[in-house]
């Protein structure tokens, strides 16, 4: 049996679906990591980036938050950026920095390092998925990619940045340009996706996690058709898809027109709004603020049952997530907690 035959029933998977679940299910972006002291351990003295290039690494670290909170999915253990790495692009990422890409890229001369992903460029990523998917059985692994914008601002900004004056500068200035760079890394979120798919992973998502510095006129005219490019490459496996960024409450309609099954919804859109955006035939992931898992239990249960609330009010499909990825700082037991609490405030 295949590894997405064994997660084909699980909660998380029909509730991408849309189908009919136990209990509502839940994962959390960056549930494995840096709130995590079996974590902090186990990457001590080894940089993020050779961390995401060992198959025994990926595979514990990826497994450590399905231990230890009871989540419904695993989601693999990587960056956005390994992928533009693995093509031979000088970047790292810096602690308390995050990607810093050494040459940025700003001219038509820029592209030609952004040649194709071959399968072998990342075979660490498939020795990696083919073990986790053996040790998770019948819990869903999510594979990941970041958007072709999001990867763009990365590259054109050289590292993280808070207006995109470059990226934007591009995007407006060099209307060709930019479109040539964002169909490159569709092709190369698209071909990394499927390296993790043809694995075993059994749903993928999308993080364009910047998107959200975008006006929707924008949005629909320089990136969605990069971004439905890389849904577009992966829908014949048959996997869920979500599509999720930061501060799109003014985009979720044209993010699920984009192609995906499930759109994530951070937490300043209530998850009832968010799916009268999106439009029916699509699930939907959220939406706790990340910051609510410092308060009191009791204040943390008691905002969970307000994105459960709104979610039955949505009346589709839904995955218990955060709003945005889990705090560094976060109480590691707040987040078995919460997911102890969806399960019983859930449960059919």
């Amino acid at each position: 049996m295949s590894a997405h035959q064994k997660t084909a029933d699980s909660p998380f998977i029909r509730a991408c679906r849309g189908e009919s679940v136990p209990h509502t299910p839940v994962w959390f972006m960056r549930q494995a990591g840096r709130s995590l002291p079996e974590y902090l351990k186990v990457r001590e003295g080894i940089p993020m980036l050779e961390s995401c290039t060992r198959p025994d690494l990926i595979t514990e670290i990826t497994l450590q938050p399905v231990r230890r909170h009871g989540v419904d999915a695993a989601i693999y253990f990587s960056d956005i950026v390994v992928p533009l790495k693995a093509i031979g692009l000088d970047l790292d990422i810096k602690p308390g920095v995050g990607p810093v890409v050494a040459d940025p890229v700003r001219t038509r001369a820029d592209l030609a390092r952004l040649r194709p992903l071959e399968p072998g460029d990342v075979s660490y990523v498939t020795e990696a998925v083919g073990m986790l998917t053996a040790e998770l059985g019948a819990t869903p692994l999510i594979g990941f990619a970041g958007a072709p914008f999001t990867l763009a601002s990365y590259l054109i900004e050289g590292g993280p940045s808070r207006t995109y004056e470059h990226t934007k500068a591009m995007m407006y200035g060099e209307p060709e340009l930019w479109a040539e760079l964002v169909d490159r890394l569709a092709d190369i979120a698209a071909a990394f996706l499927t390296v993790q798919i043809e694995a075993g992973a059994s749903a993928v998502q999308l993080f364009d996690s910047w998107a959200g510095a975008l006006a929707p006129a924008d949005y629909r005219r320089y990136v969605m058709a990069a971004s439905a490019k890389v849904f577009d490459a992966v829908a014949g496996h048959g996997v869920p898809r979500i599509h999720y960024g930061v501060g799109t409450g003014e985009l979720l309609g044209l993010m699920g027109e984009a192609g995906a099954d499930v759109v994530g919804v951070d937490w300043r859109v209530p998850l009832d709004e968010a799916a009268r955006r999106v439009g029916p035939g699509k699930a939907l992931q959220g939406n706790l603020d990340p910051a609510v898992l410092f308060a009191p239990t009791a204040v943390v249960e008691a905002k969970a049952q307000e994105v459960l609330d709104a979610a039955a009010a949505a009346g589709t499909g839904h995955v218990f997530n955060l709003g945005h990825g889990v705090m560094p700082s976060t109480p590691p037991d707040a987040l078995t907690r919460l997911v102890d609490f969806v399960h019983r405030a859930t449960a059919v």
